[in-house]
């Protein structure tokens, strides 16, 4: 009988739960994945959150399960080709760490990385994170060798070919210490030019008047690629892509994050648990889809990943997004 003790006195182990599965996904969404060429990927932020129960996951997860097993479900579904690892800007992963996620993945599947902030920040915010060092200069701002050794190295080790774009991401800086934007243009093109070859670099700047003729300059001579961000602070994409052309990129990244003038923490709780879209953003999603097609008539490699707070709903963005891009109807 259940719960009856073995013959040596110990009670019966309890089955194994079973691992979160893809839920199945709806038609029409998969009819648009055979549609999309394999070089768009289109993707989410990160994967753990029980609120896609119905939309990705079959079944009622916590946070916890869905880090450890969410990935492999998510990888599964066809127009779902590449997601962001965002924990790695708050600290390097290892090679060990990078070749488990790329274990769970399918060939053609490729993870946009956040590289370590200490790449990117000169001078080290107010912020607790930055404990003693507070207001100090930061040794390691834009020092190829750490990214060697803490970023490329182990990523590439890793991930193998599941490697995507490495993002180095610049938070919002005081103007005084980006020099201007011609200064900035040329210590960032002598630290990508130092990065070893084969990597996508591309660069995601949160001060807007950097982005111009010297940037797109710098980013074309050493090969790396502007990521263009749909952030709350910078101007729509689409006027990115005036400033900095996607075709002299040899790639096109962009991360949908945040409609303009909204606040992250704002957007958390307001579309918690992020189950569906609550403030759907036309707007921006035509401006991203005509990026896409631009690339795709260019034959070019494209990424994009979309935030749950950009909408409420990542994945319902994101085949939102497919849908703008092929000029198809609605998939419910």
């Amino acid at each position: 009988m259940a719960g009856q003790l073995d013959l040596f006195g110990a009670p019966p182990l309890a089955p194994k739960p079973r691992a979160v599965e893809l839920a199945p996904p709806r038609p029409a969404l998969v009819a648009l994945a055979q549609r999309l060429p394999p070089e768009v990927r289109l993707g989410t932020s990160s994967w753990s959150f029980p609120g896609w129960k119905g939309i990705l996951w079959d079944r009622e997860a916590g946070e916890a399960a869905l880090a450890r097993e969410g990935l492999a479900a998510y990888a599964r579904h066809p127009l779902l080709r590449t997601v962001g690892i965002d924990r790695s800007f708050y600290g390097p992963l290892s090679e060990a760490q990078y070749a488990g996620y790329a274990a769970q993945v399918p060939p053609g599947f490729r993870f946009l990385v956040k590289a370590h902030d200490w790449l990117t920040v000169e001078r080290w915010p107010d912020h607790p994170r930055s404990g003693a060092q507070r207001g100090l200069l930061n040794p390691r701002f834009l020092d190829p060798a750490y990214a060697l050794e803490a970023v490329v190295g182990p990523l590439v080790q890793g991930l193998g070919a599941a490697a995507g774009p490495i993002v180095f991401q610049f938070p919002p800086q005081p103007l005084a210490s980006t020099h201007g934007s011609d200064r900035f243009a040329e210590r960032l093109h002598g630290f990508l030019s130092a990065l070893p070859k084969g990597p996508l670099y591309a660069v995601e700047l949160r001060n807007g008047e950097l982005l111009g003729p010297a940037l797109g300059a710098a980013l074309k001579s050493a090969g790396a690629a502007l990521c263009y961000a749909a952030w709350q602070h910078l101007p729509p994409v689409s006027q990115q892509a005036r400033r900095v052309p996607p075709d002299e990129m040899p790639a096109l990244v962009v991360r949908w994050m945040l409609p303009r003038g909204k606040n992250y923490e704002a957007q958390r709780e307001a579309f918690a648990p992020f189950d569906r879209l609550q403030a759907e953003d036309p707007e921006t999603r035509a401006e991203i889809a005509a990026l896409v097609r631009g690339a795709m008539a260019r034959g070019q490699r494209a990424w994009v990943t979309v935030n749950n707070k950009a909408e409420g709903c990542a994945p319902e963005s994101v085949f939102k997004l497919a849908e703008e891009i092929l000029g198809e109807g609605s998939s419910e």
